[in-house]
Order: structure tokens, then sequence, then C-alpha cells
């Protein structure tokens, strides 16, 4: 290539590089033999360009579902551009502006949590939690011993190994064990496949309940921690009945557990209110968040505690017993001021443009259209909540069959040649990656939802046929 400015390219020399040197995310590698991988060049709004010209309505928010207040916006590049010149990272063990003040704006979110640890990802937010948890159970008297965290059955926490432990995706853990002790699975909240075999009305929330009896076999004195997603997202876009989290808040606090909610997915308003679990009558110890955060215009995470926890790791320096009782943790990027500037931004645009209420009202009308789809044979469940929306597709609604894997290849590839790319359930569960996943950025009109739902319509009637 004659220049180094990523703006200036050669389409055919990027086409090549990209086959010979870069490692796509979660693809089958015979992919990149078989075929030329999408290169994506360009964003405005929710429109994407990719290297060779080809435009498409996006409603995957850059495909895992972050660029809250779509693509282009100057403010948030100028911003960042103006805090690098000036002092672009000092490590997180001491203060910076950026830092500082973004932290004031979550806790404004959040009055009811009084502690923010910066890091970089959503995966790194949530080993902070556990690490948490961890530590505590072996400095605080109170919670000597309660070193074991529980996680819900398809909700997702992430890549590394303590997040891949808490993660109930089979797939998605296959390969990569053994993982790590301490983490115990309780089920999952989808009514539509309900894991007892009930019908909401006439259950117990079973669901939610078996999580006393599970806290119970491993003994309570050994639990720490709970983490949940508000509504479950890459499991499937499953939200709990109302009911849900009072039982599960109760259980906790019956037994001093944590309850950890992941807001990664949920957070900064895609479901229709600024945090996920808003929804729901529940006071969660500690939230994790990230994605959204900076709208991905810039990598940032944060884990969020109540003053009860970060009171647990206050200690003496000169006492040689609890000397080391305070987190003796670091995050590298956790220190760097472009994504506190970027997140300042970005929140500033949510609120100014009242993107929130955008995707509660918009939000309403794509899960009312997407439920106009379910006079297709193949449409088993439409579900979602704000700009979080999911069809599970089956191949018979009275067993529920899901849909094979190549089924749905064929429906996502039908779908993407009418531009507009969507998402699904991708190598997450043995039989169950069936649902057609939509999250647009928070700035999606009615008419774009038009658009997106005729697509998905001609999709359903071309792959069904």
């Amino acid at each position: 290539m004659k220049t180094d400015n990523v703006l200036e390219y050669d389409t055919e020399e990027i086409v090549a590089a990209d086959k010979n040197c870069l490692w796509h995310h979660l693809k089958p590698h015979k992919l990149f033999e078989m075929q030329e991988q999408m290169v994506i060049v360009e964003g405005k709004g929710l429109m994407v360009t990719d290297i060779r010209g080809n435009e498409y309505l996006d409603v995957t928010s850059g495909g895992v579902w972050s660029v809250m207040v779509g693509y282009g916006r100057d403010s948030i590049a100028e911003a960042v551009c103006a805090q690098m010149k000036k002092m672009p990272y000092f490590a997180g063990a001491y203060g910076t502006i950026p830092a500082i003040k973004f932290a004031q704006k979550l806790l404004e979110k959040l009055p009811r949590h009084d502690k923010v640890y910066f890091s970089n990802s959503g995966s790194e937010a949530n080993e902070k939690a556990f690490k948490l948890v961890r530590q505590a159970s072996r400095i605080s008297p109170e919670r000597k011993g309660k070193y074991k965290i529980m996680y819900r059955d398809r909700d997702y926490h992430g890549c590394t190994f303590g997040a891949m432990s808490s993660t109930g995706q089979a797939q998605r853990k296959e390969d990569y064990g053994p993982f790590l002790d301490g983490f115990v699975e309780f089920p999952h909240c989808c009514c539509y496949r309900c894991p007892y075999d009930k019908t909401y009305g006439e259950c117990n929330i079973e669901c939610a309940r078996k999580v006393e009896d599970i806290m119970l076999e491993e003994g309570p004195e050994t639990i720490g921690g709970l983490i949940v997603e508000p509504i479950t997202a890459g499991g499937g876009i499953l939200k709990p009945v109302p009911e849900y989290f009072p039982i599960l808040q109760e259980i906790c606090k019956k037994y001093d557990v944590w309850l950890i909610i992941d807001e990664v997915v949920c957070g900064f308003g895609r479901t229709g209110k600024f945090w996920g679990h808003e929804h729901f009558d529940v006071d969660p110890d500690i939230i994790t968040m990230a994605k959204g955060l900076a709208s991905s215009y810039e990598a940032l995470s944060a884990t969020v505690v109540k003053q009860k926890i970060y009171d647990l790791f206050l200690c003496d320096p000169s006492d040689p017993e609890t000397r080391l009782n305070y987190f003796r943790d670091i995050s590298t990027y956790g220190g760097c001021t472009a994504p506190m500037t970027a997140a300042l931004e970005s929140t500033r645009i949510i609120e100014d443009e009242d993107l929130v209420e955008n995707s509660r009202v918009v939000g309403e009308y794509l899960l009312e259209k997407l439920k106009g789809l379910e006079h297709f044979d193949s449409v088993g469940d439409v579900r979602g909540q704000g700009l979080f929306a999911g069809i599970e597709f089956v191949t018979d609604k009275v067993t529920k069959e899901p849909v094979t894997e190549a089924q749905m290849a064929a429906l996502m590839a039908n779908l993407l040649a009418q531009g507009v790319i969507a998402g699904r359930t991708n190598s997450s569960f043995h039989g169950l990656n069936n649902v057609m996943n939509f999250a647009p950025c928070l700035i999606i009109t009615k008419e774009q939802v038009d658009t997106v739902v005729s697509a998905v319509s001609a999709a359903i009637e071309k792959t069904f046929k």
C-alpha cells in the first residue's frame, strides 16, 4: 500500500489483506477461504457502507448492540481529540478530569450507588465484581467463606475465564474448560421454553424460586454473589416476568448474597429506560456496564458498587494484619481519558435528544410490527423491551422444534441481501441458535422500523416458502 492513512486505501489490497492477516471474531475459519468478508468503511446514522459501496441499514448497533447514538457523531470525535491532545492517559491509581466527571455522571444515574471502578470491557467489569466477592470472602469476618457465584442458564457475561465460568451458554464454553471452581448455574427465565413446562399465570415462578433450593444444596454460607442480566441478551432476548426479580432479591437478602446486575447490553437506554433493571422491582448491590457507555466510540466499562461494599476494603496501611485488604486490582486502560470523554459526550447526546424516550416509543412500535409477523408458520415467539427485540424461529408452532442452523443462515443471508443487517444467536446453544435479534441505535425512526420489518417479512417468505 502507498500510504498508512487509513482513510486512503486500495480496495483490492484491503480485501486481500483482510483474508491474509485478520482473524475475525465468531466466524468459522473456512469462511475466509470460501468467500470475501464484509469490510465496513463508513457509517452515518443507522446506515453503514462496505468497501464495495453497498449500503446497509444496521439494526445491530455495530454488530454487538453498542453504538447507542448512531454513527458519525462529530461532537464525540472532536471532544476525544481535544482531550487526547491535552492529556491522553494516566494510570487509574491517580485521578483525571474525564474519569472524575463521568463517575459523577454515572452516580447521578444510579443514586443508590456510591463508587465507580473503570476498566475497558464488559468481561473485565464482571471480573472485577467476582474479585470483590472472592476477596471479601477472605478479609471480611461476616462474609468468610462466601466465595461462590451463582449465574443463570442462557446469560452471557464475557469471554475471560471468570466471565466464561459464569456464562450459561454451552457452545460458547465448549473446548475451553476446565473452568473456575465456585460457579453455580441456575435455570433460565424463558417462558416460551419454560424449564418446568409451566405456563405463566398458572405457575409459582419456579425459575426464580429454584435459586433458593440450589443455594441450600450448595450451602448458603458458601454463596457470595449472584449475577444476572436484567434481560437475557445473547441468550435469546429473555425478559423475566414482573414477579421474578422481587423473589430473586428476597432470596439474596435472606442469605446475604450480593446481587450483581450485568447492564453491559441493557444499560444506557437500550430497553426504553436508562437501565434495564429499572423495569423491575430490584436494588442490586453491584452493577456492571460496558458497550453503550461511550457508544463504542471508545472502549470503556465500569463496575459500580454500594458504599457498604466499598467500605469492606478500607484498611489501615500501618496494620500488618490488614494492610493488604484494599482492592488490589488494576486495569491499564482504565486510565485512558478518551473513553470517559466519549462517554460524557455520548451521554449528553442521549439526554439532550431524549433518546431513552425514543427507545421506549419506537421500541413499542418495533415490537408491535414484529408481532405482526406471527402469522408465519416459522415464527414461534416474538419478545422484547424497548429497542431490544427477538424472533424465535421454529419448524412447528406446537412442538416448538427449532429451525436448523442452515435455515437460520439462509434467513440471515436473505435479509442481508435486502440491505438490512440484523443479529442472531450464534454458536451459543446446541440446537437453539434460532433467534433473530434487533438492537438498533437509539435514533431509529418508525419509518426505518417499517423498512426493517418489511425486509424481514420478505426474507421469511423466501427462506421458508
